[in-house]
């Protein structure tokens, strides 16, 4: 086996898109421990970085910007300085086979996009979208790596669990929103499940992030007549994703929408049933007991990256009864 000292990591997108690609991360580290491993994201996922352990340095490189080429051009000098033996890939750009070829970097490994690809990579992989995204990234590494696929993992120390607890997490994205992009329910919803939750006697926490925040009010608004005993609002009381993510890793089920927090459910092990709309629950989320896919079986879902750029007004895919999310909690 070639043995790698310097390996540089390329995989933009979100957070979410990050912890799908950390069994790749995993694996290298296990693989070769005295690699120095350096990641490349966007500045938007660095938050990431605090739930890995396996990477040595990371740099930021903001494709999507208006300023995209002038971020390309970062990334070649980054990578053309940084002495790497190995560089991996996930982006699908015709570029980046182009960038790459010349840093000189021996070993370079993408995705099998085009016939720029072909030439230029010296380990073209074929992509396979209809999968486990988490497994579809892991094929980049299956050129110089023997190992067999190993769920999503962050290093989040083991926690007691609190006794009959569930997490809230609305899993709200104003960017998406602003795009004309609806991946979860409305507030009343949340509200009637948290209901439904503290009648059953579960102790439950409510989650959220800076965009939650209108979600999150019409929540505490709906929840003004409960009875609060069992309830404990977090909202604002998670500084950052790692607190979230130690916060998930001890409560016994995450409820949540198609989302980051999902992901960090997944690489946390912790039972966790995810709410879908107008994506494909096939491609984001195992095949598992433990991690649940809630979905309304309409005719034209799946849609959303695969039909459509945006969800449609309508929204009956998210028309979900709360009675079929309460069944799996327990």
């Amino acid at each position: 086996m070639v043995l790698y000292n310097k390996i540089l990591l390329i995989n933009f997108g979100g957070i979410g898109d990050e912890i799908l690609f950390s069994p790749v991360i995993n694996s290298l580290k296990k693989n070769y421990p005295n690699a120095k491993i350096t990641l490349c994201l966007e500045s938007r996922s660095g938050s990431f970085t605090k739930l890995t352990n396996f990477l040595d340095s990371f740099f930021y490189i903001d494709i999507k910007t208006k300023n995209k080429y002038i971020e390309l051009l970062k990334l070649y000098f980054k990578a053309l300085t940084g002495n790497y033996d190995l560089v991996i890939s996930s982006g699908q750009n015709p570029l980046i086979p182009v960038l790459l070829f010349f840093t000189g970097i021996k070993c370079r490994i993408g995705y099998h996009s085009s016939f720029i690809s072909k030439l230029l990579l010296t380990h073209n992989v074929k992509l396979n979208k209809n999968q486990y995204a988490a497994k579809m990234y892991f094929d980049l590494v299956k050129p110089i790596i023997a190992d067999d696929f190993e769920m999503p993992h962050i290093n989040v120390p083991q926690h007691a669990k609190f006794p009959h607890s569930v997490l809230i997490h609305p899993g709200v994205s104003k960017i998406s929103i602003s795009k004309k992009i609806v991946k979860s329910i409305d507030a009343k919803k949340w509200t009637e499940l948290i209901i439904k939750l503290l009648e059953k006697g579960k102790k439950v926490f409510l989650s959220g992030g800076p965009d939650d925040e209108e979600t999150i009010l019409k929540i505490r608004e709906g929840l003004i007549e409960a009875d609060l005993t069992n309830f404990v609002d977090m909202y604002e009381k998670t500084n950052n994703i790692y607190d979230l993510a130690e916060l998930i890793k001890k409560t016994e089920v995450l409820i949540c929408s198609d989302s980051a927090p999902m992901h960090i459910g997944v690489a946390t092990d912790t039972k966790t049933i995810a709410i879908f709309g107008p994506t494909d629950e096939k491609k984001l989320i195992p095949e598992s007991e433990k991690f649940i896919a809630i979905k309304n079986t309409v005719e034209c879902r799946p849609c959303l990256w695969e039909k459509r750029q945006t969800t449609c007004e309508e929204l009956n895919c998210l028309n979900i009864n709360t009675n079929d999310i309460i069944k799996f909690v327990d």
